[in-house]
């Protein structure tokens, strides 16, 4: 079995892989205060829950967007599940070519998407991924990262609402019944969810007009399901894409 693990600003999405097959995957709060034992326990426990053996872990591979987590998750993964783990990054084999200006910078969890989706797809792409900042990533026929777009997420922007008028309450992300709101509650998600949608849409109509071909696009993420129910541009939900991008990153790179 090899574990994967998905460092996000919120959540922690854990995978655990026999062969290609996912056999069982958590989401955990991220807390950058964990010590590498907290981690192994929680991690135990899960695996435990599932009745799975860590002694079974064969390997492991880390993608993180918050890198003062990666010592401890590296110390977590030496001492409880027994490997050194694959952390995806510079110098880690990903079989695309990346377009970036400066390569560096793009953000694990963007490349994992890219790799995942192009070869579960193929290309051209557009990948949405509804994480903490809502991602945009364009990928083409040939297998080359071009780039894409970062706006902040839903929920991080609802919060910014919230926290800034002091008498709007805090709602449950959820699609209204109308686009005419009759109480403040469901104003504010007319406003929030629709206002995303809109974005959404826009920012991909504008993507295509630069892409040679028909891309395809992905969704992803927490809130893909909500958001695609409402537009016809996105073409496939891929709730795992992110730990299948892990898995195929570290096939990549056992040998």
């Amino acid at each position: 079995m090899i574990t994967v693990f998905d460092v996000g600003n919120t959540n922690i999405v854990i995978g655990v892989y026999e062969k290609d097959r996912l056999l069982t995957h958590w989401r955990v709060r991220t807390d950058t205060q964990k010590t590498s034992d907290e981690y192994g326990i929680m991690v135990s426990s899960l695996f435990n829950y599932e009745g799975l053996s860590m002694r079974s872990v064969a390997g492991a591979v880390i993608s993180s967007v918050v890198p003062t987590l990666m010592a401890e998750l590296v110390a977590m993964s030496e001492r409880y599940l027994g490997c050194r783990p694959l952390v995806v990054g510079p110098g880690v084999k990903n079989g695309l070519a990346i377009k970036y200006d400066n390569p560096r910078e793009v953000g694990a969890d963007r490349v994992v998407n890219a790799v995942a989706a192009y070869n579960k797809y193929g290309g051209p792409l557009i990948i949405v991924d509804f994480g903490t900042a809502t991602t945009f990533c364009v990928v083409s026929g040939a297998g080359e990262y071009l780039g894409g777009a970062i706006a902040p997420g839903i929920k991080i922007s609802t919060e910014a609402l919230v926290n800034r008028a002091s008498k709007l309450p805090r709602i449950e992300l959820n699609m209204p019944k109308s686009m005419i709101g009759k109480n403040t509650i469901m104003s504010m998600q007319v406003g929030v969810m629709y206002g995303f949608v809109g974005q959404v849409e826009g920012i991909i109509s504008r993507m295509k007009k630069e892409i040679p071909g028909r891309p395809k696009v992905i969704a992803t993420g927490g809130l893909a399901s909500i958001i695609a129910d409402e537009t016809d541009l996105i073409d496939f939900i891929d709730e795992n894409l992110t730990l299948e991008g892990l898995r195929m990153i570290y096939d990549l790179n056992r040998g």
